[in-house]
């Protein structure tokens, strides 16, 4: 079989194709057959020497992906040959308390190989209108947007919600949160982009290279503040969600993608905030998720999708910053 290497941290240059022998399944284990693979701003990180966390040389990355089992172990209960299945990108946290050690693709090999052995109740199945393309796109970014709007964010109808760009998770955000009745405002710097948020659900759409006081005009449409900030820019970007908040509002935490100075914490005193950072999801909440999904009718936006072999291709269109939602890789 083939499957990829990070040799080093010098970006989509350090990814190195090999072949090596199909891994045989342990008793409590299930052998995937990989049909599709999706990648998250996490894995740019990760190649480029960036992620801050203890990953070494030689890695397998990505963390998400979908395929069919193909050979169970002797002990395994849950599965059989045929099972479409999806990995859990923290394979530890079954329910309850956070579990986030030992995440695919960072701290331990990820899935970006034809074949993946995984433990039995480290996969859960997808929803069954989705192919195995759109099914890779959940573990990461879609379980992160669902466990900051649903479950830490309590969605219900009429509630507003502030999502940033159009990168998987706020893609998800919105389309998960709009489906909920929520009123949706989301923000890019793209007039094309914005179109397209728009028409996937969002109510009030922002150019925040056009406003750069975005956080005074989400918080004036939503009539004196939003209740719930998606902020996946860091930095550089939490001043702005800090002011488009309602008073005892909450703000999201999910990535970092932009830089910027520190924040002064007498605003979130101030308005009385709840920040709270979010670290994808359980399996619990996984399979929570993907019956919403299948009562929704609810499909992954995916920008584009690069066959297998061409993997460092899709690593630099995501790097473009060109997409909107996912980008996917599929078995050749």
């Amino acid at each position: 079989m083939r499957r990829y290497r990070l040799d080093g941290f010098a970006g989509t240059s350090s990814l190195r194709l090999e072949r090596c022998d199909v891994p045989v399944p342990g008793p409590r284990q299930v052998l995937v057959r990989m049909r599709a693979w999706s990648l998250n701003h996490r894995d740019l990180l990760i190649a480029h020497g960036r992620y801050g966390r203890d990953v070494l040389p030689g890695l397998v990355p990505l963390s998400d992906g979908a395929g069919e089992v193909v050979r169970s172990g002797a002990e395994v209960t849950r599965w059989r040959p045929g099972d479409a299945v999806v990995g859990l990108f923290l394979p530890g946290w079954q329910s309850g308390r956070p579990r986030v050690d030992r995440a695919l693709g960072g701290s331990v090999d990820g899935v970006l190989a034809e074949y993946v052995v995984f433990d039995e109740d480290a996969v859960v199945a997808p929803p069954s209108h989705l192919d195995f393309a759109e099914a890779a796109t959940l573990p990461c970014a879609a379980l992160t947007a669902w466990q900051a709007v649903v479950e830490l964010g309590g969605l219900h109808p009429g509630q507003s919600v502030l999502t940033l760009g159009s990168g998987g998770v706020s893609v998800f955000a919105l389309q998960i949160a709009a489906a909920g009745g929520a009123r949706v405002i989301a923000t890019s710097g793209s007039a094309s982009k914005l179109e397209r948020l728009r028409a996937l659900g969002a109510c009030e759409v922002i150019d925040h290279a056009r406003t750069p006081d975005w956080g005074a005009r989400a918080a004036a449409w939503s009539g004196g503040g939003v209740d719930h900030v998606i902020e996946v820019g860091g930095a550089g970007t939490m001043r702005q969600s800090i002011s488009a908040a309602r008073v005892g509002g909450r703000i999201s935490v999910i990535g970092v993608l932009g830089g910027g100075p520190g924040i002064s914490p007498v605003p979130l005193l101030r308005k009385v905030l709840c920040v709270q950072g979010v670290q994808v999801g359980s399996a619990e909440m996984f399979r929570a998720m993907n019956r919403a999904l299948e009562h929704h009718r609810i499909r992954p936006v995916i920008d584009r999708v690069f066959p297998f072999s061409r993997a460092a291709e899709a690593f630099r269109h995501l790097e473009s910053g060109a997409h909107i939602g996912k980008v996917v890789l599929t078995a050749e």
